[in-house]
């Protein structure tokens, strides 16, 4: 991002670290037995509709790594409590109907083996073009019911794409399916970034000359200009009540950090005088801004808090950039260069103890992290296959893996939705 910065103004004016495994405590590992889903309908719609729904949970639920998924054909109520409890902790099944009119009726149930009893059970209804969508919000329902945390299957990453031969704005499911174009301004595009509340898009466009800030809305269903403030409009994320815009702008001098208010768009001069800033990125609580700034000489990482004024320094490396803070609070995830002739890498800080471990090594070029919403996996561009493409990983590094074969061209920017 700082380099992308550096780049954009252009155009307008003519310590120590290491690999480290085990950052999160895993958590213990549930077996879910899935009850052999078969219709009692002979259509052949029907059948297929299962077979797809019961793969996507499937692999939703081994994504998330919170899970064992066996799959039983034989009729399981033959088998007592005890028999089950060897197999098993909980039991899912799903009945389908669809109508004529292409409408889906899912009901959905798991089974807890230790209490005999079902911990949720719920009818899902909508179009059959939704099906995959049904099938995430599922998962995401099992796992909330027994992690009593939301899972991520029904999260989306947007990002930036020059497959057209322009830079366009696109969106894809977290599994790597769904992809859609949602720009097309035949210009550059870049720099998508969330609302809180999923419903908008912000990202810089150059379509007509300056990078303004323009808005993906979903719920009206348009594209708008937000800021076409002469110089930098480029967005860094909203505020928990969507109330306030964090953003990086130059109004004629060098880029600053500013809030704008997204209803009024009254502007507020937040972090000035300190350099070339950019990148910020707000902690959960709002109480804090991470940032990119040259102030020191290259490009670091500081924190600055909103209510006490002040600054930290986190960084000590050759480059820093594009920092993304996770929804736990716990961690701020960025790209950099420890020394000068490394290549850039993937890092991750505590920001209460400063303390840096590194999470990717000797595979090309990896930047512009983003964190799931459940902050344990990091979507990320890499160079590693020759173009730039989005992978992701675990939150210690481990499980690197590209987010889909579908996706030409090449990639900048991920940001995955909360």
């Amino acid at each position: 991002m700082f380099t992308l910065l550096l780049f954009l103004t252009l155009n307008i004016f003519s310590q120590n670290t290491e690999i480290y495994i085990g950052i999160e405590k895993k958590q213990p590992i549930d077996t879910i037995i899935i009850k052999d889903i078969t219709p009692k309908t002979t259509d052949t719609l029907t059948k297929e509709t299962l077979n797809i729904m019961r793969e996507v949970i499937r692999a939703d639920l081994l994504f998330s790594r919170y899970f064992k998924v066996i799959e039983i054909e034989e009729d399981i109520k033959s088998k007592d409590n005890l028999e089950l409890s060897r197999l098993g902790n909980f039991i899912f099944s799903m009945e389908l109907s669809i109508s004529s009119s292409s409408e889906i009726s899912v009901i959905a149930s798991l089974f807890k083996i230790s209490e005999k009893r079902n911990i949720f059970k719920k009818i899902y209804s909508s179009d059959i073009s939704a099906l995959r969508k049904v099938s995430h919000t599922i998962s995401d329902d099992i796992v909330e019911n027994i992690k009593n945390v939301r899972g991520i299957a029904t999260s989306r990453i947007t990002f930036s794409n020059d497959s057209t031969g322009y830079k366009e704005i696109y969106l894809i499911d977290y599994d790597g399916e769904n992809l859609r174009q949602l720009t097309n301004h035949r210009s550059i595009s870049i720099v998508p970034k969330w609302s809180y509340d999923g419903t908008k898009i912000f990202y810089t466009s150059y379509r007509y000359g300056n990078p303004d800030l323009f808005i993906i809305d979903f719920t009206e269903g348009r594209i708008k200009v937000f800021s076409k403030i002469q110089g930098l409009n480029i967005a860094g994320g909203t505020s928990p009540d969507n109330k306030k815009l964090i953003l990086t702008m130059s109004r004629g001098k060098d880029p600053s950090i500013y809030l704008i208010e997204t209803e009024s768009k009254e502007i507020q001069d937040l972090i000035s005088n300190f350099g070339i800033c950019s990148s910020p990125t707000f902690s959960p609580d709002a109480k804090e801004v991470a940032f990119i700034s040259d102030r020191a000489g290259n490009p670091q990482l500081y924190i600055y808090n909103l209510e006490t004024k002040k600054y930290r320094k986190l960084t000590n490396f050759y480059w820093a950039d594009s920092p993304n803070w996770s929804n736990s609070g716990k961690w701020i995830v960025f790209s950099g260069r420890e020394t000068k002739h490394e290549k850039l890498n993937i890092f991750i800080t505590d920001p209460t103890t400063s303390q840096i471990f590194r999470l990717t090594r000797n595979e090309g070029d990896n930047e512009d992290p983003s964190f799931s919403p459940d902050s344990r996996f990091i979507a990320f561009v890499s160079t590693r296959n020759g173009k730039r493409d989005i992978f992701m990983m675990d939150i210690d590094g481990s499980a690197p893996h590209l987010l889909s074969s579908k996706i030409k061209g090449n990639s900048y920017t991920p940001m995955w939705s909360r």
